[in-house]
């Protein structure tokens, strides 16, 4: 949970730029990448991860201004490119409507009453799962995967 709105958007920044490297590592023809048949592909992943900002912002109350394809887009870099747009729009909205007071307020989230400050710690660790997700992805589609919080076996 957060304090300051600051340790936030420090936080998302940097974490945002791990998952656009990850994001980027994905081609067109892995998209359809999945650990196997009937379970998340790279793209889909890779999707989720560009949108669901929209439902942890609405939680908080925040509507994101961003303009977004309204299905998965069938190219890796349409995902990379829009998954940066909402990630400036988390930036700018969170900076714009929030203070270090507000967070800490409570909000009704998720069927329970939470603090915004626990909302934006839930929208890291969730998109920290996934990006772990999509480098064994990346990993066994053949693709290089990008080291996140250190080198990877192809960088070491």
């Amino acid at each position: 949970m957060y304090r300051k709105v600051d340790d936030f958007l420090q936080e998302w920044k940097n974490e945002a730029n791990l998952t656009k490297s990850v994001l980027d590592a994905v081609s067109d023809e892995k998209l359809g990448q999945a650990i196997e048949e009937g379970h998340n592909t790279l793209g889909w992943l890779g999707w989720h991860l560009t949108t669901t900002p929209l439902f942890f912002a609405g939680e908080m109350g925040i509507k994101l201004d961003v303009d977004l394809p309204d299905t998965q887009p069938s190219s890796a870099s349409l995902i990379a490119s829009s998954y940066e747009k909402m990630s400036e729009a988390i930036l700018n909205a969170v900076e714009a409507n929030e203070t270090d007071d507000s967070i800490v307020e409570f909000v009704d989230a998720l069927g329970t009453q939470m603090p915004k400050s626990a909302i934006m710690r839930m929208l890291i660790n969730h998109q920290t799962h996934h990006r772990g997700q999509m480098t064994v992805l990346l990993r066994q589609a053949g693709l290089a995967v990008p080291g996140v919080y250190g080198p990877t076996k192809e960088q070491s």
